[in-house]
């Protein structure tokens, strides 16, 4: 992957320029599925941790857990989650947007003091899109985008997985790369300056 691919993943709408890897081990808790979804997801997400060469711990000693899920039917069901919205500031609101532009998925992130993701919010409803998509797909996407703080427009176009000669589900190879590059300790936990992107490029290759 060329740096210029790289900068397109971390570009948001606005044009900044914003990267952001996880500074702490992912302490995960999931609401709303059953157990053998559940299995599944936490399945995807050590798969991910895997290949990032980051943890996966049962608790924050901080938050108790810093990676929240939620699946519903409906978004005004996040609205009767109880202390969801002491977690979440203008929860209303943000339900009410969601709503309009029948979004089935959305994302928000807290960061530490050096800009690193201390927590994550993650909320998917599961209309008839998301119902239609096999388990194990769904899961290794939710996965993957949240790993990393990517650009509100990354994988508009393309997703991030691939199918192998035998059907698997796994992430491109490139994205792979990237995300197992991301997490290298010589790099900083997050950068506002585009030219991060060459880093990181440089580490693929070192890497490669």
């Amino acid at each position: 992957m060329m740096s210029d691919e790289i900068t397109q993943l971390f570009t948001r709408e606005s044009g900044d320029f914003v990267f952001a890897r996880w500074g702490r081990p992912v302490a995960p808790v999931i609401f709303g599925v059953a157990d053998e979804s559940l299995t599944v997801l936490k399945g995807a997400l050590e798969a991910v941790l895997t290949i990032a060469g980051h943890e996966m711990a049962e608790t924050d000693p901080e938050l108790g857990a810093n990676l929240m899920m939620f699946f519903v039917r409906d978004w005004r069901e996040l609205a009767d989650t109880p202390n969801l919205d002491r977690l979440v500031p203008d929860l209303s609101d943000l339900l009410v947007r969601l709503q309009a532009v029948d979004a089935n998925q959305y994302r928000i992130f807290r960061f530490d003091g050096a800009g690193g993701i201390k927590a994550a919010f993650v909320f998917v409803r599961m209309d008839e899109a998301m119902v239609s998509v096999p388990a194990e797909v769904l899961a290794l996407g939710q996965m993957v985008q949240t790993v990393l703080l990517w650009s509100d427009r990354a994988f508009q176009n393309r997703s991030p997985l691939g199918v192998t000669e035998n059907g698997l589900t796994v992430l491109r190879p490139e994205v792979a790369n990237l995300v197992r590059a991301a997490y290298d300790p010589v790099l900083p936990v997050a950068s506002d300056d585009p030219a991060f992107a060459l880093r990181l490029s440089a580490r693929i290759k070192a890497t490669s």
